[in-house]
């Protein structure tokens, strides 16, 4: 009876006889399925690309290990700190940093920004010079080089490269006194603009210096950093370097990884991710409306061949589920269909770049196929599909009797 239920569901499904409202109905339900399923898939695949590009940009502009102050932002002793890690095997490069809010100016436009000065090691801990968009990174012959934030650059249209007209940092000055005048307010450095990278939720109005110039606009002495960065030989062995390193510091020593310096951005995005798929799997549900009405149209218009197959001997287990395996049949579809055109517009987006972040960039929305994305693309229109396909098969037991 299984086989005939499969057989007399399939040739309802692809019979070319039959009510062309059905048959209108029944397809409608199949491409509903089909384009919910590749809409799914590709917001999934993307954001599968945004997270390979933040962990790309994170790997660049985050250190394996951070050392910083527990008391106050400068590093205390740091001539002993920079000593312990030189003697350390499992170190490969470390570089000082100061960060601090600043206020950049140009023309007439203006904004606060996030200052990052680094020494001329820090390329070999964090790489950022790989992400340039456009320009070159500082060269450290001049202190007063800088790259620039991508977002940053575009509000204040600051032009690039060598030779290009200065804007300048204001950076209040610390302690006490009569103010008579504005240089007793802030301290103020021209600055040049030699490149521009990408910036994300972190890495926005960031401006990256040499270490000299942000000395120079907080007085602060030649030696002196607010951070220590590292780069290990070996990543996985973060946790025990961790730990040895924060031994041998003491206690004036806040010693985190890379994992435990991001865990709040990774949650924001496993969170976004999680509404996102909540949103579509909503839609799906939606969706599945569809397949609901194609199943009940289907039962008042087969109503009385029902009759007839009762008859001929069919128990009403086996008629409920021709109606069953038909929805299934247009579940499937459904989702194989749906897979197959998101992959090809996936794929067709990774070879092109045709569609774009935005307006006036030339940044491609970026697109990762991951095996992970089929099963949770599959698993979610099945088990609304088969459930709405199981449920809807059981109702209206009046249209199989012969009353």
């Amino acid at each position: 009876m299984r086989n005939t239920a499969i057989y007399i569901a399939t040739r309802y499904l692809l019979a070319k006889k039959g009510s062309t409202a059905v048959t209108f109905i029944t397809w409608l339900a199949a491409l509903a399925m089909m384009v919910a399923v590749t809409a799914m898939f590709i917001i999934i695949s993307v954001f599968s690309g945004l997270e390979d590009l933040n962990q790309d940009l994170i790997a660049n502009l985050h250190a394996d290990i951070t050392l910083k102050s527990k008391q106050g932002k400068t590093l205390p002793d740091i001539d002993k700190a920079a000593k312990i890690l030189k003697s350390n095997t499992e170190i490969e490069h470390f570089s000082k940093v100061i960060e601090e809010k600043v206020y950049i100016n140009f023309r007439e436009n203006g904004d606060i920004a996030n200052l990052r000065g680094v020494d001329s090691a820090y390329i070999f801990v964090n790489p950022i010079h790989r992400n340039i968009f456009y320009g070159s990174y500082p060269s450290f012959k001049y202190s007063n080089e800088v790259l620039i934030e991508n977002k940053l650059d575009n509000r204040l249209a600051i032009p690039v490269g060598e030779g290009s007209e200065a804007a300048s940092l204001m950076m209040p000055k610390p302690g006490k006194g009569i103010i008579s005048k504005e240089e007793d307010i802030f301290n103020k450095r021209e600055i040049f603009v030699s490149g521009v990278f990408p910036g994300n939720d972190q890495l926005d109005n960031t401006i990256i210096s040499p270490i000299e110039l942000t000395r120079e606009l907080l007085d602060l002495p030649k030696n002196s950093a607010y951070q220590i960065v590292i780069k290990l030989k070996n990543p996985e062995n973060a946790d025990l370097v961790k730990q040895n390193l924060q031994n041998q510091l003491g206690n004036k020593y806040e010693v985190k990884t890379k994992a435990e310096e991001n865990a709040a951005f990774w949650k924001m995005i496993n969170t976004e991710k999680l509404f996102i798929y909540l949103i579509f799997a909503l839609v799906i549900f939606i969706t599945t409306f569809n397949l609901a009405g194609a199943i009940i149209i289907l039962q008042l218009d087969k109503k009385e061949q029902a009759k007839s197959l009762i008859s001929l001997g069919m128990n009403l287990k086996s008629l409920r589920n021709i109606y069953f395996y038909t929805g299934t049949l247009i579940v499937i579809f459904g989702i194989l269909s749906g897979l197959l055109l998101g992959t090809a517009i996936s794929y067709f987006q990774i070879e092109t770049g045709f569609f774009k972040a935005g307006a006036n960039t030339d940044l491609a929305f970026p697109v990762q196929i991951r095996f992970i994305n089929y099963l949770i693309v599959s698993a979610t229109a099945a088990v609304f599909g088969f459930g709405v396909s199981w449920f809807f098969s059981k109702i209206n037991r009046s249209y199989f009797t012969n009353n």
